[in-house]
């Protein structure tokens, strides 16, 4: 080997404190693995109460505190405090087949319901089309919109008896977004299948299953306690259950693959555990560390709804990996010699072809790597941030049918009126201004508070809230208003929460990029490869949102994904995805290079370090990203277009991430740096040495 005087590299194995920590953690648990068990046990057992009789309940809030549009709810809440009661309509096409008195029966039937407010009748002069107007007791973060929403469909049965049609709108019905279970019970089918092929044993196959059931029912129980002090909203434990399973599946693999190994070396069950959980469990602690860091990161984000988001997701990321690395080889060493595999896998044929041709042509593959990310980045330059209102939702969909309702009957601007709080001096004025406003439709006559602090007028846009003429149209009245008015409504909000984010992006960014670095440097002890991973996820994530802008804001790819008609992407998509698929995507660069490292500290060579550890770690980086890709599809297909954004997100992230970053950029760059991958100045060596495994 080669001397350097520039490079300070590794010539074996260095002893890891962190790995030697987590050896004989694998080796305790597999001689207890039913004290282990009934460790687990107790503490759901112990959450499961704790949830009862101190849980929370989800309220979502997602808007930006300091944001002009949040300060006037806040007005609004506090003088007039009705007027910032949830709200929710039935509407009606063919009202013409029911009777006056039907109508108005199904009127005052809602109208007596619970947590109503009051309900009025109104007809539309476009033709046999109703709409009955809910308002409710509470804000909408003190209700339970699904529960409310099945009272309002069944309340609305006679109507459709009657032959009309029946849409259930509004604020309550359009803030129910969830999977509907289908789609992700088949994508976990399809995991498991993809399992049982990997693993041959269906013992095994079902094991990763354990580990994540225990792991995300841990991380929803924490959730809901965190809920109790905190806002956290509907849409978080779907999203830390569909993190949660995809790297429990992912380190359980990474762990039993390594195992199985150790096992055919010869070694008994107790040493293997100990094997599989000091080097592969090595990774899976960076990884889940990694992949909370970029959870976390929605920190920085400004908005605290997406901040919770994040950190209660981080907790699920937590209780699973925890899981995996004690439950999972106590799991292990007490199936016996079920778990010992039959013989020896090789990886022949193209696949050692292919790695071979990268590392001997790094600089074409590079370049080809590097040339197709750009490529596909480059969409998410036009991307269109705007509010996913209910037209965005498929055709059928009750939110759907109502929002056409009234869009018909109504005009689209009555999907999304903008609400005036202005001083009551003001308010005459305001109002002139509001109506001559070029794309206003109609102004309503100003309400003024019991105690005289306030007035209040609605005004109706011409168009949907999704359309990017009402998103202009909101910034000129913002421009244009005096101090002492401003705009709020669920249109004026998403606007701040889109300026708040986009301002405060670089944050996030820098607040998850800069702790990954530190963790890779910390765990691979080089300067150049965190640099280099950052970078290349950096630019995979970009890619990324490319992909999801062809994907939903063309015609051809609408389609594709299951939608009727192009949609906007949501503004707290990039924030959000970024946060998501910067972690995740880490996991299998953790994998490749750990592997790629241990190669390297035995016998010093990199080319052959990089060959080595492509072809000892390519199986398990495939199987379980197309693991979590069967996950994420699950949600992509999912009918919500909240769900399918965050899916569509994930599945795009994990296929640009396992193919070209992980097959062509990852190994291209290490072959071409050489022995600067290791390269590391002595003073941090040796700090990090000393604070790493």
């Amino acid at each position: 080997m080669s001397t350097d005087t520039a490079v300070t590299a590794s010539s074996g194995p260095r002893p890891r404190p962190l790995a030697s920590a987590l050896h004989r953690l694998g080796v305790w648990c597999a001689d207890h693995p039913r004290r282990i068990a009934a460790a687990w046990a107790g503490f759901v057992v112990v959450l499961v109460g704790l949830v009862m009789v101190a849980g929370g309940a989800l309220r979502d809030d997602m808007s930006s505190p300091d944001a002009p549009s949040s300060v006037a709810a806040e007005r609004l809440s506090a003088h007039l405090p009705s007027a910032g009661y949830a709200t929710a309509h039935v509407a009606i096409d063919g009202a013409d087949e029911s009777t006056p008195a039907q109508l108005e029966t199904v009127t005052a039937q809602i109208a007596s319901s619970d947590d109503v407010l009051s309900a009025e009748l109104r007809t539309s002069a476009e033709g046999p089309i109703a709409l009955i107007e809910v308002r409710y007791d509470a804000p909408l973060a003190d209700l339970d919109a699904a529960a409310l929403t099945a009272a309002l469909d069944e309340a609305s049965q006679p109507l459709r008896a009657d032959g009309a049609t029946v849409g259930i709108g509004g604020q309550v019905p359009e803030s129910i977004q969830g999977p509907n279970g289908v789609a992700e019970a088949i994508g976990a089918a399809v995991a498991f299948v993809i399992l049982l092929l990997v693993l041959r044993s269906l013992l095994l196959a079902f094991l990763p299953f354990v580990v994540a059931l225990v792991g995300v029912g841990c991380g929803t129980a924490l959730i809901f306690l965190l809920a109790r002090v905190v806002d956290v909203s509907l849409v978080t434990p779907t999203l830390a259950a569909m993190i949660g399973i995809g790297v429990s599946i992912d380190y359980s693999l990474l762990i039993i693959t390594r195992y199985r190994r150790t096992l055919a070396d010869g070694l008994g069950r107790r040493e293997a555990a100990g094997e599989a959980v000091g080097a592969a469990g090595h990774a899976v602690v960076a990884a889940a560390v990694i992949v909370i860091i970029g959870l976390s990161g929605l920190l920085w984000s400004g908005v605290p709804g997406f901040a919770w988001m994040g950190v209660a997701s981080a907790l699920a990321v937590m209780t699973c990996s925890a899981a995996a690395i004690t439950l999972l080889p106590a799991m292990l060493a007490a199936t016996g010699e079920r778990a010992r595999p039959s013989g020896r896998t090789t990886s022949a044929g193209r696949g050692d072809r292919f790695r071979e041709a990268v590392v001997r042509r790094p600089v074409a593959a590079l370049a080809v790597g590097i040339g197709a990310l750009v490529l596909l980045a480059l969409p998410a330059v036009d991307v269109r941030l705007a509010q996913n209102d209910a037209g965005s939702e498929a055709p059928g969909n009750p939110t759907r049918v109502a929002y056409d309702i009234v869009e018909t009957g109504y005009g689209a601007g009555s999907n999304g009126p903008l609400i005036v709080v202005a001083e009551p001096d003001l308010i005459e004025d305001v109002g002139a201004a509001v109506h001559a406003t070029p794309g206003i439709s109609s102004v309503s006559n100003p309400i003024v508070s019991e105690d005289g602090a306030i007035a209040v007028l609605t005004a109706i846009p011409q168009w949907g809230p999704g359309d990017e003429r009402t998103q202009e149209l909101v910034m000129d009245l913002q421009r244009s208003l005096p101090e002492g008015a401003a705009l709020t409504g669920a249109t004026a909000a998403m606007l701040d929460l889109t300026a708040q984010l986009g301002s405060n992006l670089w944050r996030v960014v820098l607040g998850i990029m800069l702790p990954t670095a530190l963790v890779m440097l910390l765990m691979v002890r080089s300067l150049l490869i965190p640099l280099k991973a950052v970078a290349a996820n950096l630019l995979s994530v970009l890619a990324a949102f490319g992909v999801v802008t062809l994907l939903f804001q063309t015609e051809v790819g609408a389609r594709f994904i299951g939608l009727s008609e192009p949609a906007p992407i949501a503004a707290w998509a990039p924030v959000v995805l970024f946060a998501i698929t910067f972690g995740l995507s880490m996991d299998y660069e953790v994998f490749l290079v750990s592997s790629i490292r241990e190669r390297y500290d035995a016998h010093g060579d990199n080319r052959r370090a990089v060959l080595e550890g492509l072809g000892s770690s390519t199986r398990v980086i495939t199987v379980g990203a197309a693991i979590m890709i069967a996950v994420a599809a699950g949600f992509a297909a999912d009918a919500s277009v909240m769900v399918k954004l965050i899916g569509v997100g994930l599945v795009a992230a994990l296929v640009l991430d396992v193919t070209i970053v992980r097959m062509l950029v990852v190994p291209a760059a290490m072959t071409l740096l050489g022995r600067w991958n290791w390269w590391m100045p002595k003073v941090t060596e040796r700090r990090a040495a000393v604070r790493h495994g």
